[in-house]
């Protein structure tokens, strides 16, 4: 009983933190349930389960504030999918600890750019020319460079397919950056695609009899509370000081992720 109020506080900050960037937060979710002796297989079950009720959570958050573009969401959802698939596909190239370092340097990249100035694309339909797609929500039109914005939207999929992670480190600053629509935008709809990715994730691992109820619905219920309260904090936040969380968040993983390479292969 201690363990599981234990792991529920963690969670519970974990979720908070993780929706008001839109990055999800499943990784930090099993290593906790990791370190508290869950079973790999049950941990990972129960990590994309309560990533997926978080991301729902904050994903009504997000609609009912109008900050979810559904067409970015297919656009952006359907290219990631299908390159995240040949990206694991071809991951065995690649031992693990190259795939950890990867992983670390994409991680910083993703930091790094997103603290990058970049003006949101709106109301360019007068200047519409072939390779741009509008994409119009909250009253507003923006134009998405498609020359720019599917190139890096493969690459991101390609590479988190790679590691194995469901991309929300990456998604953000790639709808901010690629294709110029508002941090809070970004934020709603990468919410909205880590949902859909760790249903998907939760059922591959459900039918291999890994869900335990136990613990997974009631963190479930915290995570759902995390995610509430992660999206209204998100849309009560400067846009520039959550590109700021998102940037530091996603070094800290990064630097996690460097020590864990090196101490594996020894060298730490």
């Amino acid at each position: 009983m201690t363990n599981l109020l234990i792991v529920s506080f963690l969670i519970f900050i974990v979720a908070v933190a993780m929706t008001m960037v839109g990055k999800g937060g499943g990784n930090f979710y099993v290593v906790i349930l990791a370190i508290a002796n869950i079973p790999m297989h049950e941990a990972a079950t129960t990590g994309q389960f309560i990533l997926f009720t978080a991301s729902v959570a904050a994903m009504i958050i997000f609609q009912k504030n109008k900050s979810v573009s559904w067409t970015l969401a297919i656009l952006v959802g359907t290219f990631t999918a299908l390159s995240a698939l040949g990206g694991g596909y071809f991951s065995h190239l690649f031992s693990g600890f190259s795939l950890k370092l990867v992983f670390a340097v994409m991680l910083l990249i993703a930091g790094i750019v997103m603290l990058i100035p970049v003006s949101e694309n709106k109301d360019i339909t007068k200047n519409k020319h072939f390779g741009t797609m509008n994409v119009k929500f909250s009253g507003e039109i923006y134009g998405v460079n498609l020359w720019l914005a599917l190139p890096v939207t493969v690459l991101t999929g390609f590479g988190s397919g790679m590691v194995g992670v469901s991309g929300g480190s990456f998604l953000v600053p790639l709808m901010v950056l690629a294709c110029g629509v508002p941090m809070h935008t970004a934020v709603g709809t990468a919410s909205t695609l880590i949902a859909a990715t760790a249903l998907m994730g939760f059922t591959g691992h459900a039918v291999q009899g890994d869900f335990n109820p136990s613990w997974a619905v009631p963190l479930a219920s915290i995570t759902i509370i995390g995610g509430i309260l992660g999206g209204k904090f998100a849309l009560k936040t400067k846009p520039k000081h959550l590109k700021k969380l998102f940037a530091f968040t996603n070094w800290l993983a990064a630097l996690f992720m460097i020590i864990n390479a090196l101490h594996t292969k020894g060298i730490i």
